[in-house]
């Protein structure tokens, strides 16, 4: 089951669950909207945990009908017409896209990564990708810092891809490419960069390994690949203190 059927079988149960809690506890709360969706709130946390959902999703699911209701309530109080709610609920929809579905959520490489990441390339002219790029920042910085090289960037989230692929615009030595990085080969690649979650770890290992040519490097961002030991891992000066683990695929991966 995806974490967006969980998550809404969470919300049904709770609903269900709470409404038989109300009825038979006190009926007279079902007059207070407010007290009824913080306790389809909770019920939906504790659906959310017995199912086995990540636990970012409790709170989610504590906040989401209580967030709601607050929200209607305000807007009607402000003459909030309802469109704005659906262009809202759109402009949410085209940054972050099926985020459920991929579980990566949008994460946006800093300055500081991006000179990090200057610093491990090769001396030579080469080639990088950087898979899942968000609006570009990343790539738009190594490009201008090495004219030498060429650098891609696949995103799959709309308005995300747009921005990157806009800004872009004059830097003949960067590509901006819609679409599923899945899908994509990466064996012309001299350097993989990928800032993702946990969930895509293992599947992201393999593919390097299936299509990487030897020598050259996986750099993920933050999230290290299980039971995988890095050849080396770049501690990045950051708020953040953001670390590059560093892969040299047919050395130390396998």
């Amino acid at each position: 089951m995806s974490p967006l059927s969980t998550a809404g079988l969470a919300q049904v149960l709770g609903a269900v669950i709470a409404a038989s809690l109300i009825q038979v506890v006190q009926p007279k709360l079902f007059s207070a909207p407010l007290a009824v969706a913080a306790i389809q709130g909770a019920c939906a946390a504790v659906v959310s945990a017995k199912l086995g959902a990540p636990k970012w999703w409790l709170g989610i699911h504590l906040g989401f009908l209580p967030a709601a209701l607050w929200l209607t309530r305000l807007g009607q109080d402000l003459g909030v017409a309802p469109i704005w709610y659906f262009a809202g609920f759109a402009a949410l929809l085209l940054i972050f896209w099926r985020t459920d579905r991929g579980q990566v959520p949008l994460y946006l490489s800093n300055a500081a990564t991006a000179e990090a990441l200057a610093a491990a390339l090769p001396d030579a002219p080469c080639q990088v990708i950087d898979l899942g790029c968000g609006d570009g920042g990343l790539l738009r910085r190594l490009a201008a810092k090495r004219p030498d090289c060429d650098f891609v960037g696949v995103e799959h989230a709309p308005l995300p891809w747009l921005w990157a692929k806009l800004a872009g615009l004059g830097r003949t030595n960067l590509e901006i490419r819609y679409g599923d990085f899945w899908r994509l080969r990466l064996g012309r690649f001299d350097l993989v960069y990928a800032f993702l979650s946990p969930a895509p770890m293992p599947r992201l290992i393999a593919k390097a390994r299936a299509e990487m040519r030897p020598g050259t490097l996986l750099v993920a961002n933050s999230f290290a690949v299980p039971e995988v030991v890095p050849e080396r891992v770049i501690e990045v000066d950051d708020r953040r203190a953001t670390r590059l683990h560093c892969y040299r695929m047919g050395t130390g991966t396998r």
